[in-house]
């Protein structure tokens, strides 16, 4: 494997103090993590809403690119979410990936107005958007028009603008293999949580992506493998671990490094994603960006040479 690692966080969204996302997505940014990601949930009264989110803590930092962990489909046009992602991008220099994924919570989403979807449908719909959108951002332009017919998704001579600063990855949450390989036919990256797929099911996920990137003459290795991963990194030197949850990681920095390090030789999972379940956010952010990603990167930069 030669991609290299990113590093970044899943930024919590829940109404709060309005000043603690942007001093944790600042401290990520000064540290230099790459991705700052927010869970999108419209319907989730708790959550501040993502787009709005994103774009504030994106105009607020320098050098750190924003993400949904990930988008909510069935509640956002495809053309729409275009238009917003290469605002964001054009505003932001180029920071701006987008995370997209076809539903899930049915009940909420039709609360909200949006339309419940059966699995097929709902495959459908996600397969017309990634046409829609990278349509929208790679082939529209002055006097030109984007006419696209799907089952669920359509756009008729739509004339877009701005062009993204640029080419935006999209990332997709998708877990069964139709979607999975649809990701590697499509999309750029997939974004998956330890808590729910531990690495001993990443070999057959990883499967269906190569599948699906062979199938459309792509190389399997420039689809991104990122892992949301929860836990509490402790002090100490060395490398220990204490009990934890299954799928949550409890030790110090040299234990998190070995793990991360395990995850991408062995698994193929080259991004990932911290959620810290400590009640010291800041504090834990710190600690993965300054003890945990140097010593991942320097064991994964001698793995790629050699």
């Amino acid at each position: 494997m030669t991609i290299t690692p990113q590093f970044g966080i899943f930024l919590d969204p829940t109404v709060g103090d309005p000043r603690e996302p942007f001093r944790l997505a600042k401290i990520a940014d000064e540290n230099g993590l790459d991705l700052l990601t927010i869970q999108d949930h419209p319907y989730q009264w708790r959550h501040y809403e993502n787009w709005t989110l994103q774009t504030a803590l994106a105009m607020a930092t320098e050098r750190i690119h924003v993400a949904a962990n990930v988008g909510n489909l069935p509640l956002r046009l495809p053309a729409v979410l275009a238009k917003q992602a290469a605002t964001l991008d054009v505003l932001t220099g180029g920071r701006v990936e987008l995370g997209l994924g076809a539903g899930g919570f049915w009940d909420a989403i039709v609360a909200f107005g949006g339309t419940r979807r059966s699995s097929g449908e709902a495959y459908a719909a996600f397969e017309d958007a990634l046409h829609i959108i990278r349509a929208l951002w790679d082939d529209s332009g002055p006097g030109k028009s984007i006419t696209y017919q799907g089952k669920v998704y359509s756009v008729k001579g739509a004339h877009f603008g701005p062009a993204p600063a640029h080419r935006i990855p999209i990332w997709v949450g998708a877990i069964k293999p139709r979607m999975l390989r649809l990701t590697g036919r499509m999309a750029d990256g997939l974004f998956i949580s330890m808590p729910y797929f531990p690495p001993e099911t990443l070999p057959e996920m990883n499967a269906h992506i190569d599948e699906g990137a062979e199938e459309a003459g792509r190389s399997p290795d420039l689809i991104r493998r990122g892992y949301n991963i929860s836990g509490a990194i402790l002090p100490g030197a060395g490398s220990s671990s204490v009990p934890a949850q299954p799928g949550v990681i409890a030790g110090t920095a040299g234990y998190w490094a070995d793990q991360l390090t395990r995850f991408y030789q062995d698994y193929r999972q080259d991004t990932f994603i911290f959620w810290s379940s400590s009640d010291d956010v800041a504090d834990q952010i710190e600690r993965f960006a300054q003890e945990v990603m140097p010593a991942v990167k320097e064991r994964t930069v001698v793995t790629a040479d050699s």
